[in-house]
């Protein structure tokens, strides 16, 4: 999280990351398992941590985000697809939506994988552009 190479595609990373500042983060995200079942967690490749992402609840929205290290890029829409399968089966997610910093200027994946661009929006007063991608 400290990479700039990662950072700099992480608009909500305000903070110096430390270890009081992994351990917030790791509780909240905890809390996003309790509270609606699913969440991130890590992401290991052939046994090595890559980086972390999964589903998170959004208002009504069943938000993706996925964050590598920067030597595991390459893996992103590998990693998108095994986890839109998932999506796909479990009856809780009938969309999925993507929050994408407007640093991301390689769009062409998400609008490959069908998903339609739902404009820009304000997220703890950063901007985002979301995407929407129907599961069912």
């Amino acid at each position: 999280m400290s990479d700039p190479k990662v950072s700099k595609h992480m608009p909500l990373m305000k903070t110096v990351w430390n270890i009081n500042a992994v351990r917030q983060f790791v509780k909240a995200k905890e809390a996003h398992w309790k509270i609606n079942g699913l969440g991130h967690c890590a992401i290991l490749h052939r046994g090595e941590y890559v980086g972390w992402g999964g589903f998170q609840k959004e208002g009504n929205d069943w938000d993706f985000g996925l964050v590598l290290n920067a030597d595991s890029f390459g893996l992103g829409l590998k990693i998108t697809r095994i986890a839109l399968d998932m999506a796909k089966k479990d009856e809780r997610i009938p969309y999925v939506t993507f929050l994408l910093p407007p640093s991301r200027i390689n769009l062409g994946a998400f609008k490959r994988m069908g998903a339609e661009e739902h404009g820009q929006v304000t997220y703890e007063g950063d901007a985002f552009l979301k995407f929407r991608l129907d599961t069912s």
